[in-house]
């Protein structure tokens, strides 16, 4: 039996705790809401017309579409923009798409090389669009980056669809509910750390919009009680899982948690469609998984990242619970090498720039719609809503501060879309119902603790922007004062309204659209960057980033300040701001670091270092940016590539990488990322040798693992004591063949 129920309308005029509402809410009980149930849902509509509003008879739908329209073509014009100013971006990766573009093996396994002497240490699921991307448009910045961002547009949209689709029934306005996922969007988009991954080619690109697809389908499944959609969620995230391995599942406990208490089902059937739901995301990820098992290792190529060539231990270890203990085999680092784990890491000084901006606010809005819908049915969509996003904060951002393994700021942009959700449902939802005293106050928190938030981000970066800190903290104010006044009854002017909002966005989204324009007005490349002006670990000249350009408004810092000691082939030498070492000298002597370069990344300084080295004094050496090799090493590497599987082996996958890029041609990266993976052993690469299959051996250095496997030293000390050395455009090589 269907029961009818309408949707609650507050009515703007009403006064403080005593507005008149429909569908359950009663003046004696304004902080109620009760949502639609499933029976009560619109008449079915073909898909795209659900998905962008259309058919739904509201006045406005069309300005609604149009405004749409509008914010997503913004994001495409903000993510594409001066796209290719970062060349290949993280090269490691950007090879591997070359690969897999050439050999239907090597996209399959997600190859470094066309050859598939090594896997990349993830699985390959982002490279698969990259290998497309490259395959149908040609080798390119573009053809690689692009991809990226079109998913930066798609996560907004499905954002979008996701917090409108909650707020619907809570506010029975159309309205509200599209300013909701409107807000929501754009506070994603301006996520400064969103803004750089979403224009860069690590895996987290597509892992943020499939985590967010996920969350999508399971709202939509809790709302209209269909259970193919959290099946869907299910699906999703085992692609996820095929993208970056063990981090999707920091997202399930809030979507399981969501489903189960608010699905419109009996508990055993809700149980019921979770283990189906489990078991899509099972056999979405282990399809792949199998296949790698099941194939000899002789017929693939080495499992990058693993000591013993295994999908499992690269999955449970170096990519899983090593990540959380610190107990990383192969790794250059690890511990306090990464930072000081604790409660606060998100609010530090190099991560805070990235994600913090709307972090207190988005926790706090989210608190106070659990409070103000506490009396609605289990089934209440908000609930569930924050339940979901807001799980997925929680457990992605506990586990980001807590972890002792590898970490980087840019992990921070898995919490961007519970971020954004959170701020867009609970901004619309309390500004909807913000003559209510209660509604009011915590509106005006969460503007205000937005506004704290952007001061105190925007004065780390000294000299950037300098006016924009006071600009923030008098929106702040004004506007969570009108807000507040308004709760409790003032009587204001009717223009009041939009420009009391305008402002309360201006406080919250003002600091992070400037970080956000310094972003993208910036080059980024090497194998970890950073976004916005700050400094840090990664960030301008940092460890193995680079970012090139003033930045925004000409107000951006400089590269990171002081030297780096370091291991370079040439010995001693000063990198330049553009990344070139000179100078020539011993192995193991000390390297100079400044600008804003990639340290000592092609170890090609001059003639005389130990190929392969390690030592010296713990510099980044290849590991972390590729070289740009001369044109006479590129000419010598393709005459005659015909004859050999690989026209180069080089100690680790960047320096691979950079001459692979540049000659187009399988370069063999021993030891794989850090050097450090068994892959090839010395005997193997003996025998390649002894059957011709290498052409060079191409000398680097490379920061020293503390741990794993040691060949690719031997590797290195064996080429030296058996070939001739010789310099082809400033760097060292051996001709391993005739």
């Amino acid at each position: 039996m269907t029961q009818t129920q309408s949707h609650p309308v507050v009515v703007p005029g009403s006064p403080s705790g005593a507005g008149a509402t429909t569908g359950g809410s009663t003046a004696s009980d304004p902080g109620r809401w009760v949502p639609s149930s499933p029976s009560d849902a619109a008449p079915r509509r073909p898909l795209l017309r659900r998905l962008t509003g259309r058919g739904t008879g509201a006045v406005g739908s069309l300005r609604h579409r149009i405004e749409l329209a509008m914010l997503l073509v913004g994001v495409g014009v903000l993510y594409l923009w001066n796209l290719a100013a970062s060349g290949w971006a993280n090269a490691f990766y950007s090879a591997a798409a070359q690969a897999g573009s050439q050999n239907w093996e090597a996209f399959f396994f997600g190859s470094s090389d066309a050859a598939n002497a090594i896997t990349v240490d993830k699985p390959p699921a982002s490279l698969w669009v990259m290998d497309l991307s490259v395959r149908i448009f040609g080798l390119s910045s573009w053809s690689v980056l692009v991809p990226e961002a079109l998913m930066g547009v798609g996560t907004a949209w499905i954002l979008y669809l996701a917090v409108r689709l909650a707020a619907r029934p809570a506010t029975g306005s159309d309205r509200a509910a599209h300013g909701s996922g409107l807000v929501a969007a754009a506070a994603l988009a301006l996520t400064p750390v969103a803004a750089l991954m979403f224009r860069f080619n690590n895996p987290d690109a597509l892992l943020v919009l499939l985590m967010t697809a996920a969350g999508y389908a399971t709202i939509r499944s809790i709302q209209n009680g269909r259970a193919r959609w959290i099946v869907i969620a299910g699906v999703l995230l085992g692609f996820g899982f095929l993208t970056k391995q063990l981090q999707v599942f920091l997202v399930v406990p809030g979507f399981a948690a969501a489903y189960l208490w608010a699905a419109p089902h009996r508990m055993v059937p809700r149980l019921l469609h979770l283990l189906g739901a489990l078991g899509a995301m099972v056999v979405s990820a282990g399809w792949w998984i199998v296949a790698v098992m099941l194939t000899p290792a002789s017929a693939r190529p080495f499992i990058g990242g693993s000591q013993t060539n295994s999908i499992l231990e690269l999955t449970f270890g170096y990519n899983g619970f090593g990540r959380l203990s610190g107990d990383e085999v192969g790794s250059v680092g690890g511990g306090n090498g990464w930072g000081q784990p604790g409660l606060l890491r998100l609010f530090s000084s190099t991560f805070g720039g990235q994600i913090a901006w709307l972090l207190p606010a988005s926790l706090l809005l989210g608190a106070a719609l659990l409070w103000v819908g506490r009396r609605a049915p289990r089934t209440d969509a908000v609930r569930a809503s924050v339940v979901a996003w807001g799980g997925w904060v929680l457990v992605t951002g506990l586990t980001f501060s807590l972890m002792h393994g590898i970490i980087h700021e840019y992990y921070s942009v898995a919490l961007a879309p519970g971020i954004a959700a959170l701020a867009g449902l609970g901004g619309g939802i309390l500004w909807h119902r913000r003559r209510y005293p209660v509604e009011a106050s915590a509106l005006a928190a969460g503007v205000a603790a937005a506004g704290i938030m952007g001061v105190v981000l925007l004065n780390r970066a000294s000299g950037f922007v300098p006016w924009l800190a006071w600009a923030v903290a008098l929106a702040a104010l004004v506007a969570a004062a009108a807000i507040t006044a308004g709760g409790f009854g003032a009587r204001l002017p009717k223009p009041a309204g939009p420009t009391t909002a305008a402002v309360a966005l201006v406080a919250a989204l003002a600091g992070p659209f400037a970080f956000t324009l310094d972003t993208v007005s910036t080059a980024h490349s090497g194998a970890i960057v950073t976004a916005g002006p700050s400094s840090g670990f990664g960030g301008r000249g940092g460890f193995g980033g680079q970012r090139n350009g003033q930045g925004f408004l000409g107000f951006s810092q400089n590269g990171a300040q002081g030297t780096a000691p370091g291991f370079g082939q040439g010995g001693t030498g000063t990198q330049s701001s553009t990344g070139t070492q000179s100078g020539t000298g011993t192995q193991g002597s000390t390297g100079t670091q400044s600008g804003t370069g990639t340290p000592f990344a092609n170890g090609a300084g001059g003639a005389g270092g130990q190929p392969g080295g390690f030592g010296g004094r713990g510099g980044a050496g290849g590991l972390l940016g590729a070289p740009t090799p001369s044109s006479a090493l590129v000419a010598a590497l393709q005459t005659n590539a015909s004859k050999y599987t690989w026209a180069a082996a080089v100690v680790g996958s960047n320096n691979a990488a950079g001459y692979q890029l540049a000659s187009q041609l399988p370069v063999m990266a021993i030891g794989g990322f850090n050097g450090t993976d068994p892959a090839p052993t010395l005997a193997q690469f003996q025998q390649l040798v002894n059957e011709g299959k290498i052409h060079y051996f191409i000398a680097a250095s490379l920061m020293q693992g503390g741990t794993g496997s040691n060949d690719a030293q031997l590797i290195g000390q064996w080429v030296q004591a058996n070939f001739q050395a010789q310099t082809i455009g400033n760097t060292t090589v051996y001709a391993l063949g005739s």
